[in-house]
């Protein structure tokens, strides 16, 4: 199949990467994360994953707007469904891409991380598969968790260390979020 795999960030791309490449799938990139903030961070990852691309001769689409004011418009008010707003804004440009290329479908790597809700992207995914008419190439890669590590630090890459809006990072650094 020829794939449009949504890119959240380097580090979660490799795995995903290899294996599609392993099944003989054609792959191509699209980053697009409004979710990421603050606009330092987005920049970053967004540099990181043209790093990686580079090295791994990945066709990547990037989707350079950064869109805080829509994002806390989406999630300000129901922080506790940020996810939901992440997973359904992300692939639906992801597969509205895909469908309008020429792909047979798509995917994200959001599908490696140990920490994402695979089910409910699963869900989402299957459900704008039927919207644009496009296959969504549901895989849980999370098994490469420790390999996925292992050749970003091998390959010299900025790990991130939130999943990227800002109550993620709120998350993951106040002490009163902490579990």
């Amino acid at each position: 199949m020829k794939l449009l795999i949504h890119v959240c960030c380097a580090n979660c791309a490799i795995i995903p990467v290899k294996v599609l490449r392993q099944q003989n799938h054609i792959v191509s990139g699209l980053f697009f994360n409004p979710n990421i903030h603050p606009y330092q961070e987005f920049r970053r990852r967004l540099d990181t994953v043209r790093e990686y691309a580079g090295k791994v001769e990945l066709p990547m689409d990037y989707r350079q707007e950064y869109f805080l004011d829509e994002f806390l418009r989406n999630v300000a008010d129901k922080p506790d469904w940020r996810c939901d707003y992440c997973y359904r804004s992300r692939l639906e440009e992801t597969a509205r891409t895909a469908a309008a290329e020429g792909f047979d479908g798509f995917t994200t790597s959001l599908l490696y991380s140990r920490y994402q809700q695979h089910e409910r992207i699963r869900e989402i995914g299957e459900a704008l598969a039927c919207e644009h008419g496009i296959s969504f190439a549901y895989q849980d890669f999370r098994s490469g968790w420790r390999e996925g590590i292992d050749t970003s630090k091998a390959m010299g890459l900025y790990r991130q260390q939130y999943c990227g809006c800002i109550y993620s990072e709120r998350d993951r650094y106040s002490p009163s979020h902490r579990n």
